[in-house]
């Protein structure tokens, strides 16, 4: 059976309803699934099963039957490993379906059909008693309901209920305690990713400054969580103002509240300076000694730094405080941890909350974005906007292109380019937000800055404009960064090719177009990590889950799923194994064609890698001598080191035909690519293949 799916194409900017099978979110689901990287996660997995063992010799050194209860069970690893360990029997909840099928199918392919008990429900619908799912309480409660944050997936309500309904009381515990853990930084990078910095813009008549609203100054930004791979942040973006303080633990096999609360830590800072961010993380002891414990730790909190663990399905966490604050060294703080059921935040105090309030009663609010700006613009987004080199790309791109009669139509979402374009005198500029979000937040931005006046913001979609939202006047300067807010893979922002076509009609004949053209990149490359996360597992820890495997890979054989993957490569090390080579161009002065656009062709591999993916990126041509690229911020060393744009999300293809990563490769390859752009959906198709000389 087939189902009608909505899907808002972000190149073209139209809503497309496309015929999809009946399982294509199912598929979804799995392709995306962090399963491959938790299955590889070995740290993880080894615990796990310590932590196990140690609750089941417990149990039955007291005499008892070990009754095992798995919330999450998933592939029913852990599952599997407590019937191992001696449980009598055990209890596998997994809530989607098709993981749940294919838990009952490990589990009988390993052979543990007549212990293990997999239940499809939520863990809340599961039922106790004779006739129900579960005859009796469990005495070993087991589960893996974590995420970057923590409790970001539910896991305390998932507690809390599993303690009254389904577990004994003080039963075991795996993990028995979860501690979360703060540092107070002062970065200006990180700080960069919440507050907009004062711009400089240099002019023929002198500097201008385009400031923040005071608004967007004050407000205390977006509640969400920013989880990065902080292992790969220098040391020298930040100066730590604190300790690592532990900020909150949580018992696992007592009963658990998921009420809000707050905990507070009283500190005195290492050094005088701004206290801006908070870097957080957790760890989990699986036995009630501490003995059995795995960190999220970055290296230089962690008590073996070479001994790491790489894992991209538990990160690091960073958090931005409501305001910058000023703090001494000597000067005693506390820094104070809130959460309710499913999110954490940070506040800095400069008294100790009183003791009825610490860990009970919440005294403050979650933050909430008031200003407009954390709504739109992400983390990422809020950096490119302070990159003041990038900037200055665009002011000098613009002081080539523009003239005193211009009339300047800029076409961005919530872009600062029509101030830029502005303070350069053109006669006339109009940019259209075609969101009322942006719309309101520009018109702040403008305010601030005394434009308000003078820059004309239109509020709708560009393909709509008539004549009279541009006042009669034919545009002579078409621009765009170009940057979309719908856009997730580099190619989507070629949505302004598509407004640069319907807004054809409104521009002069030789109008110029800036960018004037973008054109698609791709190199092969050797990750350090990042290949775990579509890597078959096929044995994990002695267990056979290769069902799992195959799961995986039937659903990266749908459509979507085949498609290359945004990543924000600055946070996954790899190393190149090609130059990167342009495969298509897009020229921005002529029309969007009516025909596809194909390509054919082959990258040589210069140095010799293993598990080679390709790596995809987009350079916008501002003019034909300046260039701002979404990929290398400089050509790769000769050891062929990467760095990349830390603003841009690039796309990774998993070969379709991936080696096996055990497996070096040989001598000199290739790799080959059929590339073609499809005008009328605004999709991109890529088939890269390895072309390999067997290893001797």
């Amino acid at each position: 059976m087939k189902v009608f799916c909505g899907r808002a194409n972000p190149t073209t900017g139209s809503v497309e309803w496309l015929e999809e099978d009946e399982h294509y979110d199912y598929h979804q689901e799995i392709a995306r699934s962090s399963y491959a990287d938790m299955l590889h996660d070995k740290d993880r997995n080894i615990k796990y099963y310590q932590g196990i063992q140690a609750a089941v010799s417990r149990v039955k050194e007291r005499g008892q039957k070990a009754l095992v209860l798995d919330i999450g069970t998933g592939t029913g690893l852990l599952s599997m490993m407590a019937v191992t360990a001696g449980a009598d029997f055990c209890y596998g909840i997994e809530v989607f379906k098709p993981m749940a099928d294919a838990a009952v199918k490990i589990v009988e392919k390993n052979g543990f059909s007549d212990k293990i008990k997999i239940i499809n429900k939520h863990s809340t619908e599961v039922t106790v008693g004779p006739d129900g799912d579960m005859p009796c309480r469990a005495n070993i409660l087991v589960t893996e309901l974590f995420d970057t944050e923590l409790i970001g997936e539910g896991a305390l309500p998932s507690y809390e209920h599993a303690h009254r309904h389904l577990v004994q009381e003080n039963c075991e515990a795996v993990p028995h305690r979860a501690t979360v853990y703060a540092q107070l930084v002062e970065s200006r990078r990180m700080w960069s990713w919440n507050k907009l910095f004062p711009i400089h813009v240099q002019t023929s008549l002198g500097e201008q400054v385009i400031v923040p609203p005071l608004e967007l100054d004050r407000c205390p930004g977006a509640p969400s969580v920013y989880d990065i791979q902080l292992n790969q942040v220098s040391p020298e973006d930040f100066t730590a103002l604190s300790d690592v303080l532990p900020m909150f633990s949580v018992d696992f096999s007592k009963q658990v509240s998921s009420s809000a609360a707050c905990h507070s830590k009283q500190f005195e800072p290492l050094a005088s300076g701004r206290a801006q961010v908070v870097l957080s993380w957790w760890d989990i002891e699986m036995d009630p000694d501490g003995k059995i414990k795995c960190t999220m730790a970055p290296f230089w909190a962690h008590s073996d730094p070479e001994g790491l663990q790489w894992r991209d399905h538990w990160m690091q966490c960073v958090y931005f405080l409501s305001r910058e604050e000023t703090v001494m060294q000597g000067s005693a703080l506390c820094l104070v941890a809130h959460h309710d059921d499913y999110c954490v935040w940070y506040s800095l105090q400069r008294t100790r909350p009183s003791p009825e309030k610490d860990g009970g009663n919440l005294h403050q609010v979650r933050p909430v974005c008031d200003c407009q700006a954390h709504l739109l613009w992400n983390r990422p987004r809020f950096g490119e906007i302070n990159d003041q080199d990038r900037t200055d790309q665009y002011v000098q791109a613009l002081g080539t292109v523009l003239k005193p009669d211009s009339v300047c139509l800029c076409v961005s979402d919530g872009s600062l380019l029509p101030m830029l374009a502005w303070y350069l005198g053109p006669e006339k500029v109009f940019t259209v937000e075609s969101s009322a979000a942006s719309h309101r937040l520009m018109k702040k931005v403008f305010k601030a800055n005394h434009l308000e006046e003078k820059i004309n913001i239109i509020e709708k979609r560009p393909e709509l404009l008539t004549p009279a939202d541009l006042e009669g006047k034919k545009v002579s300067l078409l621009l765009g960064e170009p940057f979309f807010t719908t856009s997730l893979l580099p190619w989507h922002n070629l949505y302004f090719w598509y407004v640069r076509t319907a807004v054809d009609q409104h521009l002069v004949p030789g109008a110029v177009v800036m960018p004037q053209a973008a054109s698609l990149h791709a190199m092969v490359v050797e990750f350090r990590d990042l290949w775990r996360i579509r890597s078959p597992c096929g044995d994990c820890e002695g267990f056979d889950v290769c069902i799992m495997d195959d799961m995986i890979k039937r659903a990266l054989d749908f459509r979507e799923s085949r498609e290359a993957e945004p990543h924000p490569l600055w946070e996954y090390p790899c190393r190149s194994l090609s130059e990167p080579q342009r495969i298509l161009t897009f020229h921005f002065r002529q029309l969007v064609p009516q025909q596809p656009i194909r390509t054919e062709g082959s990258i040589q591999l210069r140095r010799p890698g293993r598990r080679p993916r390709a790596v995809t990126v987009m350079d916008y041509h501002l003019t034909p001598d300046i260039t701002v690229s979404t990929g290398l911020l400089r050509p790769a060393g000769n050891k062929g080191d990467c760095c990349w744009n830390p603003h841009c999300k690039q796309a990774v293809y998993f070969f379709s035909t991936t080696l096996d990563p055990r497996v070096p490769l040989g001598s000199p390859q290739s790799v080959t690519y059929a590339v073609e752009f499809h005008p009328h959906t605004g999709d991109i198709t890529m088939d890269f293949r390895l072309s390999e000389d067997p290893a001797d």
